[in-house]
Parts: structure tokens; C-alpha cells; sequence
């Protein structure tokens, strides 16, 4: 009797996530914005090929019947390093006001504090009363991925690409300064492993830690109140949109792309210059005006090269 072992592996196999059959070499490289946080291994851009040839072989199993649906369908790539922004994905001024106003009131500073001043959710979340000095944020930590479990030991952990002793400094425009003083006349501080949260449960015992995966849910919320959704009515935007706003207006608005690279803690320029270099309006004009004299300049510069 034929056995059907092959087929029944091949089903076992299937229903594990597609991430852990790509997991048999060394972990991925993290790239800025991608979410990753393991050291060294593969590039983005190597997974995401693999992705495809194994997306091909899950299709090709549902299609011979061998097993039911492809655990590949609606897993999205891996956002590749240096990606430029598309301006379509940040959110209008519009719609930054319309979430904040939708968002449950005990997080509505994380919006301010993320379009305000770039900081990260995981940044926001691990907000504390010392982080808070005249006319500008000293950011000394960001919220662990695990604060919400149990079991956690550190909650707080160091800024992304920083250690420990590392800080990074970012203005606090005026409004900030008003936001996070009604944040704290209202919600005050909960002491957390030694420093004063501004997002820490309310009452002792009840509800754990926010952490950017549990924040999604208020996200999410907010998002489909206001009306910032997509046609299928999903979130237009992430909480990643707001660094978008952030980084996006400040070059509109002539401040320097090195400054910007600075404030949004990015590791070096050249992530900057990759994501938010087409941005910039004056190199645009400044390419259209330098070319139009090199090109076809006027008659008063004409005469003054000929001389």
C-alpha cells in the first residue's frame, strides 16, 4: 500500500508560519524601519527572493491538492533598507488631528509625541517625567517588546542603536510642552523600575505594560473613528506614519536633512537621505533652476558669461 506520509509531512509542515521555514540560516539583519531587531545575518532583500520561491512551491502544493491553502497568502515583505517613503502613506495634517482626537484619552500624547517629534511608538510608550527638560526631550529609553508579559524582568530598554549610556536630545515644540503637562495633570506617573512612566497601568495589579504590539488595538481604533482607513476599511497608516509626518514636514519646511537625521535617531544620514531625500522641495528647484542656466540661460546671464 502506497504510504501518504509525504503528503502528511508536507500538510504538518505547511501549517507552521512561512518566517520559520526560512529560519535554517543565521538571523535576519536588521535595516532601519523594518521592525527587526536581530544582529548580522541575511539581508531583506535575500528573504524576500526566498520568500518568493517558496510562495511559488506553496502554490503549486494548494494547486496539486496536497495541502488545503497557502500558509504564504497575505504575508507581507520585509521592508528593504533605504526605501524611499511613498507620500502617499503619510498622513495629511487633517488626518494626524482626526486620530489624536479618536485616540483612547489615556494615549492621545503618543500621537503628538510621535508627528510632534519623531519619536518611535516603542520610544513614546517608554516615555518618563525625566525625559522632559526646557524646550526639548532627553531620551534615555524606549519600551521593551516583552514589558506586557508576566514575567518581564526589564521593561525598559536602550534607545535602538544606542547602549545604555547613550541619550538622544530632540526639540519639544511648544504644544508638546502644553500636551504632555495635560497628560501628566490628568494621568500623573506610575513608578516602573525606578523611574516615573507616563503609560504605565493606572491601579496596581490591573492591565500590563503598552508595548507597540498591544498599543496596535488603540491604533486601529482610533484610525477607523476617524475615518483614516483605506477602501477596505483597514488603518491608511501605521503609528510609523507619524515619524513620516514628523521627518517629511520639517524638510518642507527648510530644516536642514542632517538635523532631521539627528532627531529621529537614525543611525546614519544616509538612511535619511534614502528615505526622505526626494522630500526635500529645494533640491528639486534647485536642479530645475541650475539646469535651466546651463541649458538655456538667461540673455543678462548670457552676456555676462560672454564677457
Amino acid at each position: 500500500m502506497k504510504s501518504n506520509g509525504g503528503r502528511a509531512g508536507m500538510k504538518s509542515r505547511a501549517r507552521h508560519e512561512p518566517e520559520q521555514l526560512l529560519t535554517r540560516g543565521p538571523p535576519l539583519r536588521p535595516e532601519e524601519g523594518s521592525g527587526e531587531e536581530a544582529n548580522g545575518g541575511l539581508a531583506a532583500s535575500t528573504v524576500n527572493d526566498r520568500m518568493n520561491i517558496l510562495r511559488a512551491m506553496m502554490a503549486t502544493a494548494v494547486k496539486e491538492r496536497r495541502i488545503s491553502e497557502s500558509p504564504c497568502d497575505g504575508v507581507p515583505p520585509i521592508k528593504t533598507a533605504g526605501a524611499a517613503v511613498d507620500p502617499d502613506e503619510i498622513p495629511t495634517l487633517a488626518e494626524v488631528y482626526a486620530i489624536a482626537a479618536a485616540m483612547s484619552d489615556q494615549y492621545r500624547l503618543t500621537v503628538w509625541l510621535q508627528a510632534g517629534a519623531g519619536l518611535r511608538i516603542s520610544e513614546a510608550l517608554g516615555l518618563t517625567s525625566d525625559c522632559q527638560r526646557e524646550g526639548f526631550l532627553r531620551l534615555r529609553r524606549q519600551i521593551s517588546a516583552k514589558a506586557n508579559q508576566g514575567d518581564c524582568v526589564t521593561r525598559f530598554v536602550p534607545l535602538k542603536h544606542r547602549t545604555a549610556d547613550k541619550y538622544r536630545d530632540v526639540p519639544s515644540p511648544t504644544f508638546l510642552d502644553q500636551e504632555i503637562g495635560n497628560h501628566l495633570k490628568r494621568w500623573g506617573t506610575v513608578e516602573v523600575d525606578g523611574v516615573e512612566a507616563l503609560f504605565a497601568p493606572r491601579e496596581r495589579g490591573k492591565g500590563k505594560m503598552p508595548t507597540a504590539s498591544t498599543y496596535g488595538y488603540h491604533w486601529r481604533k482610533a484610525c477607523v473613528a476617524a475615518g483614516v482607513v483605506a477602501p477596505d476599511k483597514k488603518p491608511k497608516c501605521t503609528p510609523h506614519s507619524l515619524r513620516h509626518f514628523f521627518a517629511s514636514t520639517a524638510l518642507a519646511n527648510g530644516v536642514p536633512i542632517h538635523e532631521v537625521s539627528r532627531w529621529l535617531g537614525h543611525r546614519n544620514i544616509k538612511t535619511t537621505v534614502d528615505t526622505y531625500g526626494h522630500l526635500v522641495p529645494e533640491a528639486w528647484d534647485r536642479c530645475r533652476d541650475v539646469m535651466q542656466q546651463a541649458l538655456r540661460p538667461s540673455p543678462v546671464r548670457a552676456v555676462a558669461v560672454a564677457v
